[in-house]
């Protein structure tokens, strides 16, 4: 049954004259819908469920104790290659330019497997760890003692769209909320003038899947990452009126800001429970607030020379990436919640991400090149600040690449061994989980998904993963579905 329309408008400044069963139904199903509710909370039936808000008496956390605070994720896009970087193969390096023997019939994405190839980079130890580290990388590689590598993720895809929803959402398949959806949704904002989730993608085009890597999708849309076009003239669409709109004065638009709150309080008091309506009255209210916040943050001017030198903004190759590293900075001590860094757009050839078919040591080489620095910048400027204690860093690429050459020069998808590394809030520096095998083609020991990762990381914030569920279409839906162990190795003591 449904209830009876009003008989003025719901934005008229005047009462509507009420009906005997007007008033009934208004007062009557009102006190039905309380009841309603208050049993299937107690049931657990409710769509939108938050079982407890974060707590101080847990640092923080939801389910337990937080060791962190905040994430960010430093996403390569487009697959980067494992053995030449991060897992270093002595027997690959013997091996290189003979047949790719590995005891059976090998069925590679788009190619067919060439010889072993070695990496065109040498390797060398970093740190009191003495960890094997690619001199494509040797920024990072100095950073070594902080870092948790896992050898041994396996991916379910090695097609570039669903594997990197599967490592942004969790699933292979569209329609799932990205991991910083989950973490907002579970935890909140610390900081109410910035979004709770903030992207800055790749200057020069998104990723595959596009902005769907960080939606909220069934998650309140409120949940969903804000991008931010670090550098751009406009970074953030519609924060400001057009400078040709001269009508549109401070008073002006303080006035028009009310009447939107009224008119948008009036339309979702009569549509309760539409969590469109409330993301959309919130997004509008923190647009206000961005409008103060945003400038400020991404305003470098007040950074030294040795920052803007530590980050790369010296040079062509690291500026736009280290440009993006330094907002992270400040988006984070400003307690951002989550940010999400992206290397890599999809946008054809010549390539401008990891996917490096036709040649590795060309297009990985100007790949590392642009990362490494910015990247080593971020974790250097982030313990010196005393933020990394509280702060977790997640590296991470949508699968890795085949030991054997393609066409000679270039390296083909493999979904069976790549690499993950991590560092920050509870993460314990210097250690290695799993393992692939002698050429870094499949996991020899401890094979790892997504799921664990982001398992490992709920858990760091004080969020136990099994119990961060969201009601939808019948299902108590979670970011690690119905998979995910925390990686206790990777656990400082």
């Amino acid at each position: 049954m449904n209830p009876p329309s009003a008989s003025v408008s719901p934005f008229s400044p005047f009462p509507p004259v009420q009906t005997r069963r007007d008033f009934l139904w208004r007062h009557g199903g009102g006190l039905g819908g309380i009841a309603l509710a208050w049993l299937l909370g107690r049931q657990g039936l409710l769509a939108d469920t938050t079982t407890a808000s974060p707590s101080p008496d847990l640092n923080g956390g939801l389910h337990h104790r937080a060791r962190a605070k905040r994430v960010v994720q430093l996403f390569m896009s487009g697959a980067a290659s494992q053995c030449d970087t991060f897992d270093y193969k002595p027997r690959l390096v013997r091996d290189s330019g003979k047949p790719f023997d590995v005891g059976e019939k090998v069925e590679l994405f788009q190619s067919e497997p060439g010889a072993f190839m070695k990496s065109p980079w040498d390797w060398k130890q970093y740190g009191a760890c003495g960890r094997w580290v690619s001199d494509l990388v040797p920024e990072i590689g100095s950073c070594a003692d902080d870092l948790a590598f896992i050898h041994s993720m396996v991916s379910k895809s090695n097609v570039h769209g669903p594997a990197t929803f599967m490592q942004a959402t969790g699933f292979v398949l569209p329609g799932f909320p990205s991991m910083g959806a989950w973490v907002g949704y579970g935890l909140g904002s610390l900081n109410r003038n910035l979004p709770t989730f903030v992207v800055l993608p790749d200057a020069r085009g998104f990723a595959p899947n596009g902005p769907a890597n960080w939606g909220a999708a069934f998650l309140p849309a409120q949940h969903q990452g804000t991008m931010i076009r670090v550098g751009q003239p406009n970074p953030i669409h519609d924060l400001f009126p057009p400078t040709s709109a001269k009508f549109v004065t401070p008073a002006a638009e303080r006035d028009g800001a009310e009447l939107l709150r009224k008119l948008n309080q009036a339309h979702a008091a009569t549509r309760a429970g539409d969590a469109r309506l409330d993301a959309r009255i919130a997004s509008y209210e923190l647009a206000a607030r961005l409008q103060l916040s945003a400038p400020e943050v991404l305003d470098l001017a007040g950074e030294s020379d040795a920052t803007r030198k530590l980050y790369g903004l010296d040079d062509p190759i690291t500026e736009d990436m280290g440009r993006r590293c330094l907002v992270a900075r400040r988006l984070l001590e400003r307690d951002v919640r989550f940010v999400q860094v992206w290397s890599g757009a999809d946008n054809g050839f010549p390539r401008r991400n990891w996917d490096n078919h036709e040649n590795i040591a060309r297009d990985h080489g100007l790949m590392g090149r642009s990362m490494d620095r910015p990247v080593a910048a971020l974790l250097k400027d982030l313990r010196a600040r005393g933020l990394l204690n509280d702060t977790i860093v997640l590296w991470t690429t949508e699968f890795g690449r085949m030991p054997c050459s393609q066409g000679g020069e270039g390296r083909d998808h493999n979904p069976f061994a790549f690499t993950n590394w991590l560092a920050g809030g509870g993460i314990r520096g210097g250690v290695t989980c799993g393992a692939s095998d002698e050429w870094s083609w499949k996991v020899a020991e401890h094979p790892v998904h997504c799921y664990d990762v982001h398992a490992t990381v709920l858990h760091l914030l004080g969020i136990d993963h099994t119990r961060l569920t969201f009601r939808h279409n019948g299902i108590d839906r979670r970011l690690t579905d119905v998979h995910g162990e925390v990686i206790q190795p990777l656990l400082a003591t």
